[in-house]
């Protein structure tokens, strides 16, 4: 630990999940990265011990809830309550991606809501504050009873979509609930806006019905806040290439890309799926040529300093 990062009495520390976000982060806070020993025990408990004295000081602990995704949150709310016991001033949370933010509602009945039991583990580990990307859900910030920021990768995806398409562009929502982050999209870029009319038959499992907008001879980005088994995106590219769309891409905050979903981006429509390193791509995605990686290491790095001085965020909301 520098003199200078111990003087301003601001910490980063990551966990396991994402190491090489929390490096470009820290890149961009010219600040190095806080000694801390994330490991397990012989029979899988999660073991953790902190190297610095972080006694009346502000951390911030940089840990996506990816897959192995219950082995990233116990790390998580360990490091949370192992600073919170070495009375550190104010603990911060810094979560890009959010797992369970799709349980965020019953919608069938004897299930639970584990997007608020997250948030009530991390309250109570010690948190005092959170940093979060494209939640799933705007309403999941009111899951918690500490001040929530959740950033938007939009700026970053705006801005490579504006140096990589051309004007004849149009931006589609795969499903009725995106829309409003598509509609947004388009006004930003002066594209044009289509829907993907799509029916879900089981979890993971989407059939994309109809296009409601036009896109023939366009260069369409469907836009989604996360690509899971990209069976969304596989079906709502087909339909969009029955309706003449001359290009097909997409722009996804959160590259989830579990199961089948790089062999499906392989073999379907989709000339480019573009992503952020809010989750890192394993190995057969780092090797798909078709997906492509932006950092919000900036964005976040920005919110980091700015939540440090008690300077306003809100121009990151945007």
């Amino acid at each position: 630990m520098t003199k200078s990062m111990e003087s301003n009495g601001l910490f980063i520390f990551s966990g396991n999940s994402n190491p090489a976000l929390a490096e470009k982060i820290c890149g961009y806070l010219k600040l190095p990265l806080g000694g801390a020993k994330v490991t397990t025990f012989s029979d899988g408990e999660i073991q953790i011990e902190i190297h610095e004295n972080v006694r009346s000081k502000d951390v911030f602990v940089i840990q996506s809830t990816c897959a192995p995704v219950n082995d990233n949150l116990v790390e998580l709310l360990l490091m949370v309550d192992a600073f919170k016991r070495s009375s550190a001033r104010r603990i911060t949370a810094v979560v890009p991606y959010y797992g369970y933010s799709r349980q965020d509602k019953k919608v069938v009945p004897r299930v639970p809501i584990s997007a608020k039991l997250v948030a009530d583990m991390l309250t109570v580990a010690g948190a005092h504050r959170v940093i979060t990307m494209d939640l799933h859900a705007g309403q999941i910030q009111g899951f918690f009873n500490i001040p929530v920021d959740n950033l938007f990768s939009a700026p970053v995806l705006i801005s490579y979509i504006r140096h990589h398409f051309d004007h004849n562009l149009a931006i589609v929502s795969p499903d009725a609930g995106g829309v409003e982050r598509a509609r947004a999209f388009a006004k930003r870029l002066d594209a044009d806006l289509a829907i993907i009319d799509k029916r879900r038959s089981a979890p993971n499992q989407a059939k994309a019905m109809a296009v409601i907008g036009n896109v023939r001879d366009k260069v369409v980005v469907i836009l989604d806040d996360m690509v899971d088994t990209a069976g969304t995106l596989v079906e709502a590219a087909e339909a969009l290439a029955r309706q003449g769309a001359r290009e097909i891409h997409a722009c996804c905050a959160h590259p989830v890309l579990s199961g089948p979903a790089v062999d499906r981006i392989k073999d379907s429509a989709l000339k480019s799926v573009v992503v952020t390193d809010t989750i890192p791509l394993k190995p057969n995605a780092q090797a798909c040529g078709r997906i492509h990686v932006l950092s919000i290491a900036e964005l976040v790095g920005e919110a980091i300093i700015r939540s440090y001085r008690g300077d306003s965020v809100t121009s990151l909301f945007v």
